[in-house]
């Protein structure tokens, strides 16, 4: 088992690929650098194994895969994660890897509070930061200023025991979430950031990944929180019912007639969808409630191997 490994996901990355290592194997001598290369084009897995590291590889196209095989396979105490872009300095590695060492389970490298915004050439990269944080701060009630960082550090708990179920980017987002959600001991340190070297180009698909992001979170929320979003969901249709429904009411007793039918039909479909969508999150919430003791039991279960191992 490693003390410390240092896990870079890598797709076509031969610009920037040997510095990073180079410099994380500076910064933490000690050490085992991994980069898991995702099917690059380029002689990116050539130039990480020359400069030093233990390369392996992921079949299966998307960040989040990756993410998933590095969990699965490095057996480490504490894992640094890094982009393979060479945006996070390496400088702030030993001070990540101390805080998992003084109890934090997730060490998230703070980009947005010091140079993101300076460094940043795409904007729309800084709009999208800028919503997720919006949406997680309001829906999950955390102070968190980064969701969605490529550098940060874990305990060896919270990686064997964290479920990967996104494929690609939105991976940072369901990590933050799942930390938030089973109170794990978050930590943040801020981070200077610069922007990919000339010759280095990112893979991450504003629109399309950043809707990715969007799904996720609505979709965790929904698995995580079912009686906060059925109820809101409910409590839409309630809303829509009762102003199609209200006319209709004033017109019956201003004239004994019911001219409207259809919007009168409409109206009672809506306050019934109201209560089952009420009832559903209900449910669910119990059953969400039952899967956060059978998880706290598995962490003890887990903690108690740990000892005796």
């Amino acid at each position: 088992m490693d003390r410390i490994a240092v896990i870079i996901p890598c797709y076509n990355e031969a610009a920037t690929i040997a510095k990073v290592v180079t410099d994380f194997r500076h910064a933490l001598p000690e050490a085992t650098v991994y980069v898991y290369d995702n099917n690059s084009t380029d002689n990116s897995a050539a130039l990480a194994a020359e400069a030093g590291a233990t390369v392996c590889h992921e079949p299966l196209q998307g960040k989040g895969n990756v993410i998933r095989r590095m969990f699965r396979e490095v057996d480490a105490q504490c894992y640094l994660m890094v982009d393979a872009d060479d945006t996070y300095p390496a400088d702030a590695a030993r001070a990540m890897v101390q805080a998992v060492a003084d109890g934090a389970d997730m060490v998230v490298g703070d980009r947005l509070s010091s140079t993101y915004f300076e460094q940043n050439h795409r904007p729309m990269h800084g709009s999208g930061n800028r919503l997720v944080r919006f949406l997680i701060r309001h829906l999950y009630h955390t102070n968190i200023h980064d969701i969605m960082t490529g550098y940060r550090a874990f305990s060896r708990r919270f990686v064997k025991l964290f479920p990967v179920m996104s494929l690609g980017f939105e991976i940072e987002t369901e990590m933050t979430l799942h930390a938030l959600d089973r109170r794990f001991v978050l930590a943040e340190i801020p981070i200077t950031y610069r922007d990919r070297p000339e010759g280095s180009t990112s893979k991450l698909n504003t629109v399309s990944d950043g809707l990715k992001v969007l799904r996720t979170i609505f979709i965790l929320f929904k698995d995580y929180k079912p009686l906060g979003f059925y109820g809101w969901l409910a409590l839409l249709l309630a809303l829509l019912g009762v102003v199609l429904l209200v006319p209709v009411v004033l017109e019956y007793f201003a004239t004994g007639l019911v001219p409207r039918f259809p919007t009168l039909i409409l109206a009672l479909v809506l306050l019934l969808g109201a209560m089952q969508s009420l009832f559903t999150g209900l449910c669910l919430d119990t059953i969400a409630g039952r899967e956060r003791r059978n998880y706290e039991l598995r962490l003890v279960e887990y903690e108690e191997r740990q000892r005796q191992a």
